[in-house]
């Protein structure tokens, strides 16, 4: 009877896998988020390494753990779904460049990205029913595991001596008595069978990166060359309409840019009953989406080696389009600022903003593209670079204090112009607004001494943030720096606090 054994690499997965799920028990079941991420990152990391030994034989191997680790670096300012998700990325990177599958080109590892995060849940399953099928294929009907049957004698006589020694040993015998296997049993929870189970998953999908194939890639704005041409196509996008089209888009968006110009940078006066902020209101988003169209036509009919993209004028008319497109976008941001002005900054604003100039970014990439004779993939590999390091970078950035402080810093109780301060809403943004509300509670203190200034629930929120701070587990250097800013500000309102302030004294 053939018997089957899992292969030495299988065992180190296998092996690798369990020990990353009992630290991952230890780390995150029941606890909270902090610090405790990034250590696990590393660790996992390093597994990915072990697994993978031929990969240490490249000598510039050591670029790719540098490049881990500054990725990972916003897990220690703060765990967020954005920091987790950059660190997701970066490890998928890293476990597809050990394993050498990583494409060369930065539009097919996006792609890559994509198939092996979606399918991150299935791979453990896909490869333990398929070493099943090959187990049973090769074994004829019966499975035997070898690596597993090797280790039943030893267990089964050490656990006889074990129990030889507890009967002749009373200090065995007493370290014995204290295991309680009901308890044991009691901790097993269904939640944490499930949790364990979500560990082992994903980090398999590291240890074994497969991406899944397809039979035909595609990408993006490709180029593809057809035999045949509908005559009705060439009429209606032919090289004559799209000349016209660009003649009449360009008059129209000059049309909108000299509005713009009038209304916002040249202090015309707007219409009777409209406001500034109903008029940067009515147009920052709009307007946004005008340029994503515009963006889509012109990657449309100016294709990689078409006619039309190596006709002059319509180049130029393109370049004159574009240039309008980035004059649209920035007025929006504009129009965005101006309606901040008047109703204060939200999370929505900012994500506003930053898109907008994402936007921009990549209608001037789309004139380098042109310009350079580039292809539609290093136009999407250009944007994809740009994009991840705007993501890297916002995972620095603390946009709940931010938004705090410029809610109160603006609000027309600090300057007697603008509009009151939503005060729940900033208390909505979580511990990183206590500072903010710190400031604008002293204020109202001192400008109406009789006033309420309602600083019981920040209270409870310092309380709660300070608590859970105590747990190593979740610390991180964006909450450190919070609780010297409060440590700080406590100080300066009360000068008899000599020392950091504690929860429940």
């Amino acid at each position: 009877m053939t018997t089957v054994s899992l292969p030495p690499s299988y065992c180190r997965r296998i092996g690798a896998a369990a020990l990353l799920v009992v630290l991952a028990d230890f780390l995150f079941y029941g606890q909270p988020a902090g610090i405790s991420v990034f250590l696990f990152a590393i660790v996992l990391a390093g597994a990915v390494v072990a697994t993978h030994p031929a990969a240490l034989s490249n000598g510039r191997v050591w670029l790719r753990p540098v490049a881990l680790f500054v990725a990972l670096l916003p897990l220690v300012e703060n765990v967020n779904p954005l920091s987790v998700l950059v660190a997701i990325v970066a490890l998928a990177v890293f476990a597809l460049s050990l394993a050498g599958r990583l494409r060369a080109s930065l539009a097919r590892i996006a792609g890559q990205l994509c198939l092996f995060l979606v399918s991150m849940p299935f791979r453990f399953a896909r490869d333990f029913l398929r070493w099943r099928g090959v187990a049973r294929r090769l074994g004829r009907g019966r499975v035997r595991l070898a690596a597993v049957a090797v280790w039943t004698m030893p267990l089964t006589l050490g656990l006889v001596f074990l129990a030889l020694f507890g009967a002749a040993n009373p200090v065995i015998e007493h370290w014995l008595s204290l295991i309680d296997l009901y308890a044991l049993l009691e901790r097993i929870e269904v939640g944490r069978l499930i949790f364990w189970l979500v560990v082992l998953t994903g980090v398999w999908a590291f240890l074994r990166p497969r991406p899944p194939r397809l039979i035909r890639p595609i990408l993006p704005f490709a180029a593809t060359a057809r035999s045949a041409r509908n005559p009705a196509e060439g009429i209606i996008f032919g090289k004559a309409a799209i000349l016209r089209a660009l003649i009449v888009f360009n008059a129209l968006f000059a049309v909108q840019t000299a509005l713009d110009a009038a209304y916002l940078w040249g202090g015309v006066t707007l219409p009777d009953g409209l406001t500034y902020a109903a008029y940067a209101h009515r147009g920052a988003y709009p307007l946004v989406v005008t340029a994503l169209l515009a963006a889509a036509f012109v990657l449309a009919a100016l294709r990689s080696g078409s006619e039309t993209s190596r006709d002059p004028s319509i180049r130029r008319l393109v370049y004159l389009w574009v240039a309008q497109n980035i004059v649209l976008v920035v007025s929006s941001m504009l129009r965005l600022d101006l309606y901040v002005d008047v109703y204060a900054l939200t999370y929505l604003r900012i994500a506003a903003f930053v898109w907008m100039g994402l936007v921009a970014v990549g209608l001037a990439l789309i004139i380098a593209r042109i310009a350079l004779a580039k292809s539609g993939e290093w136009l999407l590999s250009a944007n994809l670079l740009t994009l991840s390091a705007t993501l890297y970078a916002c995972c620095y950035v603390n946009f709940a204090a931010l938004i705090a402080n410029y809610n109160v810093d603006y609000s027309f109780e600090m300057t007697g112009k603008g509009v009151p301060l939503d005060v729940w809403y900033v208390r909505s943004l979580g511990p990183n607004a206590l500072p903010a509300l710190g400031r604008y509670f002293d204020h109202q203190k001192k400008t109406f001494p009789d006033g309420e200034a309602g600083d019981g629930p920040d209270a409870m929120t310092e309380l709660h943030f300070r608590t859970g701070k105590k747990n190593w587990h979740a610390w991180s250097f964006r909450g450190w720096r919070l609780l010297r800013t409060l440590d700080k500000q406590r100080s300066l309102a009360n000068p008899a606090v000599a020392e950091p302030y504690t929860p429940g004294r």
